[in-house]
């Protein structure tokens, strides 16, 4: 698998596309949920970096940045509510595709879903307890990375973790294994695009601004997190 050697940023998903099939879309965007919950490791996330954060007695904020089809944001609202703290979300993404998916589900107390960038809510003086993404960094430019990056330091109170697919070997062979029942939806075509366009660790930890620690995660991803300088 020498394709994988460098990152592909040829590469371009099928739904990062302006004139993308609607209905295989919104097949993907209601997919999310089940493969994130499979491999994104945000559970083991949530308890050791997200829920330190935050109170049962004081309110939280979080910031959800590239929220797609909100299956994140809304998991977070469900954990939150399970575990007895105060939070409130918002999940952000400039799609308008993404944003009419997110808006048309059930509502969920606590959580509200704007289309904007990031560098809107900088512009409007914004600030959040937590900052959160999920597989979104390989999808920008090296341009685009750094002002997210610096955007999220600006949001931020507490922390921000960005959790994106680490490029590998076997992460593409798993993945393109155990997403072959998932069809009619660009789950399986999108995602082996995705881990061609990802980073490796030590890529990440190359470009990533000073303040800014890459962390390892299972199964095949990376966590870049930012801790507030009080936090």
């Amino acid at each position: 698998m020498q394709f994988l050697a460098h990152r592909d940023l040829g590469a371009v998903e099928e739904m990062d596309k302006p004139d993308c099939d609607p209905v295989l879309l919104d097949r993907t965007y209601a997919q999310f949920g089940l493969v994130n919950g499979a491999v994104a490791g945000w559970r083991r996330t949530w308890a050791g970096l997200i829920r330190p954060q935050l109170s049962a007695s004081r309110p939280s904020t979080l910031l959800d940045i590239g929220s797609g089809g909100g299956d994140m944001p809304r998991a977070f609202a469900r954990w939150a509510k399970r575990d007895g703290v105060q939070l409130t979300i918002l999940a952000i993404d400039p799609d308008k595709r993404a944003h009419s998916f997110a808006t048309a589900q059930p509502h969920q107390s606590g959580l509200s879903f704007r289309r904007a960038f990031s560098a809107e809510l900088v512009a409007e003086g914004e600030r959040f307890d937590v900052v959160t993404s999920n597989h979104l960094l390989h999808h920008l430019t090296p341009d685009q990375l750094q002002a997210l990056l610096s955007d999220s330091e600006q949001l931020c109170n507490g922390i921000a973790v960005h959790n994106d697919i680490e490029r590998s070997r076997s992460g593409y062979v798993l993945f393109s294994i155990g997403a072959l029942p998932l069809r009619r939806s660009l789950i399986r075509q999108d995602g082996l695009t995705s881990i061609r366009r990802s980073y490796t660790a030590a890529e990440l930890a190359e470009v990533a601004p000073p303040g800014w620690e890459v962390r390892a995660g299972f199964p095949s991803h990376n966590l870049l997190i930012h801790r507030a300088s009080h936090a």
